[in-house]
């Protein structure tokens, strides 16, 4: 069964490594393999992975569309969660579920668990910002 997209004028998304931008009308895509897919709301630029959870989403993201370059990506994510998890130890079992999707290579379930890690260190800064 083909995966059925729809596209917002000018929308734009990864598929499979290329990025795919919509014209200016609302279009119907059927996507009949497995392949990476990245909407636009769930790409990350390097220029907005401006924070240490960000940036391991960035590195998950290139796990899941970078195939080629997947062992570099690895050891950026490793060696990203071993400084996050010293700097906030607390956030080590949203990490270790993130960490699991990766040992799995499910990247993309990696990612959608990496929205709750971004969430976390907003939450963290937000309460070290009240106390100071």
């Amino acid at each position: 069964m083909a995966l059925k997209i729809t596209l917002k004028p000018h929308e734009k998304m990864i598929i499979d490594g290329a990025v795919v931008t919509n014209g200016t009308n609302r279009c119907e895509l059927y996507i009949e393999n497995s392949v990476p897919i990245l909407r636009q709301k769930d790409i990350l630029s390097e220029k907005e992975g401006n924070s240490p959870a960000r940036r391991i989403y960035l590195s998950i993201q290139l796990m899941y569309i970078d195939e080629a370059n997947l062992a570099h990506h690895h050891k950026t994510y490793w060696k990203l969660v071993q400084d996050f998890i010293q700097a906030a130890p607390s956030a080590r079992p949203v990490i270790e579920v993130i960490s699991d999707y990766i040992l799995k290579g499910q990247y993309y379930q990696a990612l959608k668990g990496t929205k709750k890690l971004i969430d976390y260190e907003k939450e963290v800064i937000e309460r070290v910002q009240q106390i100071a």
